[in-house]
């Protein structure tokens, strides 16, 4: 716990307690993630002894998810995340790139089926890091990226249908039949 009777040291430590942000996604500094207090440690202390039986059940919906996009051809249009010859990702994020992905997005918001977007800036974009000097058209890969990712359900507890769901509606945006 931190106190100060200094506003602007108040205001920057807040910041700094967020990664550095004021508004999602938009960093004015480098910061850190240290919002963790008592209770929140007590439930995860519990919550610690299910972490792989989650991660487990969350690989295997990026696996399923890969098969549904695969089976059904739908890599034509997304590209989907390659498996991890390691099996050691806990999938804590299922990220598609779709060249469309605001539609795409807005198609799936419709029919009920929430996404993100892990992170819409690229870093060099970022305002913590402007003293870099870096400009837009720097880093074209990066921004590529940060205009095509969309993040799909993946949480432990999703059904198979759920995915079939997102998978369908993933298709119907792009006018593709499914086999399912």
């Amino acid at each position: 716990m931190l106190t100060t009777n200094d506003a602007a040291l108040a205001d920057r430590l807040r910041i700094l307690r967020v990664h550095g942000s004021r508004t999602k996604y938009s960093y004015e500094a480098v910061g850190m993630n240290s919002r963790l207090d008592a209770l929140q440690a007590a439930i995860l202390r519990v919550k610690l002894r299910y972490l792989p039986t989650w991660t487990a059940a969350r690989q295997r919906n990026a696996r399923r998810y890969r098969a549904m996009f695969l089976e059904n051809g739908l890599n034509r249009y997304v590209q989907i995340p390659e498996e991890d010859a390691r099996r050691n990702h806990v999938y804590n994020q299922f990220v598609i790139r779709a060249p469309e992905r605001d539609a795409l997005r807005s198609h799936l918001q419709r029919a009920g089926i929430p996404t993100e977007i892990y992170y819409p800036l690229p870093l060099h974009l970022e305002p913590a890091f402007a003293y870099l000097g870096y400009t837009k058209g720097d880093f074209p890969q990066a921004e590529a990226a940060c205009r095509e990712v969309l993040a799909l359900p993946i949480f432990a507890e999703l059904t198979e249908g759920q995915q079939a769901s997102v998978v369908a509606a993933v298709a119907k945006f792009y006018g593709h039949k499914i086999t399912f």
